[in-house]
């Protein structure tokens, strides 16, 4: 089969775990391109199997920029935020929210490929080793820990997707009309409040805990930073429903929620016009 057309068959799922890994749109495209720039100059005698091979750079490189990533977002204005992906039938929602991107951010470059790898995309313990370049034993060690990670911060139990759009209708409501005492009602005791504007947008410069805080934050710091001429439409953001604001017809802001209990226990408002530009207009 023709090179490139053997790596047009597993570009999606090579984005896939580039995105997951990296929580940026930008930067999975640019790890996509360099591994097919790899898989084109490496020689059919160092190939025994495309896909592990195609894995193992992806995943190789994405655990080289996390590491460098990590110096970088030091100097991030702000708060920080993986980037918002509309989901199209080309990729797998599967584990993809917001709120579990953001919850892998706890965990190291090692621990996230090893959990991406076998508890996103089911690989085996012998595939995972060979691309992150550990024993077994070390992988089966590592994914405890990133388990016990997740687990400690991710709700056992996650809201049906009816309960899931009810809130977030009556978030943008309550939002819109500046009914700070309908919005807390909506919002769990301990929710909170992210914002990233990565010092180009509106947005606050620290996390917002709590219900009354969150809601008066909302209504009377984020709607007031925000131009009045907004248009909202609500699409899947990350595989969720999330709410879209335009202005003069591009992306203006992303806002998704986390929902536990029946109550919102977090909410995440992306204005940094640098991880909107590959939205559509």
């Amino acid at each position: 089969m023709n090179a490139e057309l053997e790596f047009e068959q597993y570009r999606g799922r090579l984005f896939s775990i580039a995105y997951r890994m990296l929580g940026s749109v930008a930067d999975a495209e640019d790890i996509l391109q360099e591994t097919f720039i790899r898989w084109m100059q490496a020689s059919s005698d160092d190939i025994r199997s495309a896909k592990a091979f195609l894995v193992t750079i992806i995943t190789r490189l994405c655990i080289n920029q996390l590491q460098s990533a990590r110096v970088q977002r030091e100097k991030y204005v702000g708060q920080w935020l993986p980037e918002p992906f509309i989901i199209d039938e080309d990729h797998d929602p599967g584990s993809l929210s917001i709120a579990f991107l953001v919850l892998l951010e706890r965990l190291n470059p090692i621990e996230r490929a090893v959990f991406l790898l076998r508890e996103v995309f089911d690989y085996e313990y012998a595939e995972i080793a060979a691309a992150v370049g550990q024993s077994e034993a070390n992988c089966r060690q590592i994914l405890r820990r990133a388990r016990q990670h997740v687990r400690a911060e991710r709700p056992r139990f996650q809201a049906t997707e009816e309960e899931h759009d009810a809130l977030l209708e009556r978030f943008r409501h309550a939002a819109v009309s500046g009914d700070v005492g309908a919005l807390e009602a909506l919002l769990s005791a301990d929710v909170v409040l992210h914002t990233d504007g990565g010092g180009k947008a509106p947005a606050l410069p620290n996390l917002v805990n709590g219900a009354n805080n969150v809601a008066r934050a909302i209504v009377g710091g984020v709607t007031r930073l925000t131009p009045t001429n907004l248009v909202q439409r609500v699409l899947r953001i990350n595989g969720e429903p999330g709410i879209v604001t335009y202005l003069n017809a591009r992306p203006f802001g992303v806002f998704t929620i986390r929902v536990h209990e029946g109550e919102i226990a977090a909410i995440y408002a992306i204005t940094n016009p640098d991880k909107l530009s590959h939205l559509p207009s």
